[in-house]
């Protein structure tokens, strides 16, 4: 069903009830609150007729941003708390009960590479491998790795980067995740890789970190979690890992500035559901302020929301390919849960509404290497030559 033939319909024909109680919410000419039909929709009281993203980008013909009762609920039994405690306790037991799911799980919408954060498209036409072996070398190059370096990469997730930039770069990498199953994943890729004398990821918390020194540091789109209590004092502990001649490399997703409806609505139901305790996704200034505090100089800040949009859209339609399986090993309300989380992330992040920053920094001293930024990578691959040859940066390749 196109865009165009769904918007001509009434919702009465898009939205099928199956629990009488529901009923009286679903009439035409009247838009139901969001949230209250996704907690519908998920929980098996309605079904829909058309593909739930077609209905997504149509929403505003259906659907409004109003508050709720559930949202006050959630407030004040789970999203405060989350946001005042942050302890090593409750973020074990909030992180790990989403990332120790099942590698399956997320394999289904992540694909081969298992990257849970926004690749990267030249063209925009790429397949998702591609686009996040293009960010992958980004990241690598926007660090400025060589062989022999020391890479910590704090939240690995299921250490792709970590053994990326050690099968690629020659680096010694290290991977730091709270979830276990993430790490077993990682460490067996590296063992595959050949790169298990050089990278390794191992299972803690970030504030369990031993105190040590690395080249380089790494920290994609897990210093959310972290909490907005904890942020600045994540990003100190971080300038103490860095040698003084070091970078470093944060990824992290954000919302616009200033009040907008949906996105706090869109917010609460990623907060319940999807990424709970990640509190502190936050507008730019919010992170610029807080690195500065810390000690760091900002080299770039370059925004990519929309390569997460289009990252989003192949996890939806891998997430769609997947539905049978998921169904069989996690039944049907996982599914429509990561369904409206996929769909609805699409258009949020398409929008503005949420977006994410790439963060170069160094530690800000009168005597740092500053024209090593001469030959800086931004959001585009720099084509190295080396005897002849066009390397994309990866020495590993170098004659």
């Amino acid at each position: 069903m196109s865009n165009e033939t769904l918007a001509s319909k009434k919702i009465t024909e898009l939205v099928v009830v199956k629990d009488p109680k529901v009923a009286s919410r679903y009439k035409d000419g009247v838009k139901v609150p969001i949230t209250t039909f996704i907690e519908d929709y998920m929980n098996g009281r309605v079904d829909i007729t058309c593909d739930l993203q077609k209905l997504i980008q149509n929403r505003t013909l259906f659907f409004n941003y109003q508050f709720v009762g559930h949202h006050l609920k959630f407030l004040f039994s789970n999203f405060l708390p989350e946001v005042l405690i942050h302890s090593k306790a409750q973020d074990e037991r909030v992180i790990r009960s989403h990332y120790d799911r099942g590698n399956d799980f997320f394999g289904w919408f992540l694909g081969d590479r298992m990257v849970y954060t926004s690749a990267f498209f030249k063209t925009g036409v790429e397949d998702l491998e591609t686009a996040q072996d293009q960010k992958l070398d980004l990241v690598c190059q926007k660090l400025q790795l060589k062989p022999g370096e020391r890479l910590l990469d704090i939240g690995c997730g299921w250490g792709t980067l970590a053994a990326h930039s050690a099968k690629y770069y020659g680096t010694d990498s290290t991977g730091i995740t709270i979830a276990q199953k993430g790490a077993d994943f990682a460490n067996d890729r590296i063992a595959k890789w050949g790169v298990k004398d050089h990278a390794r990821v191992l299972r803690m918390d970030y504030r369990s970190i031993p105190a040590d020194k690395y080249d380089k540091i790494s920290c994609l789109e897990m210093a959310e979690h972290v909490g907005v209590k904890y942020f600045t004092r994540f990003m100190k502990q971080i300038s103490g890992l860095l040698k003084d001649d070091g970078l470093f490399y944060l990824q992290i997703a954000g919302l616009r500035a200033g009040y907008h409806q949906e996105s706090l609505v869109w917010g609460g139901f990623m907060s319940e559901y999807i990424f709970p305790g990640a509190d502190a996704s936050m507008p730019l200034s919010f992170v610029v302020k807080r690195l500065e505090k810390a000690g760091f100089e900002i080299h770039s800040v370059e925004n990519i929301g929309i390569h997460y949009s289009y990252t989003i859209q192949r996890w939806y339609h891998n997430w769609l390919r997947n539905k049978d399986a998921v169904i069989a090993a996690y039944g049907e309300w996982w599914f429509r849960c990561w369904e409206v989380f996929l769909g609805w992330s699409v258009d949020i992040a398409k929008q503005g509404n949420s977006t994410c920053f790439q963060i170069i920094c160094n530690k800000n001293r009168d005597i740092y290497n500053r024209p090593r930024f001469f030959a800086g990578v931004n959001l585009g691959e720099r084509d190295v030559i080396k005897n002849g040859k066009v390397t994309n940066g990866r020495v590993l390749e170098l004659s």
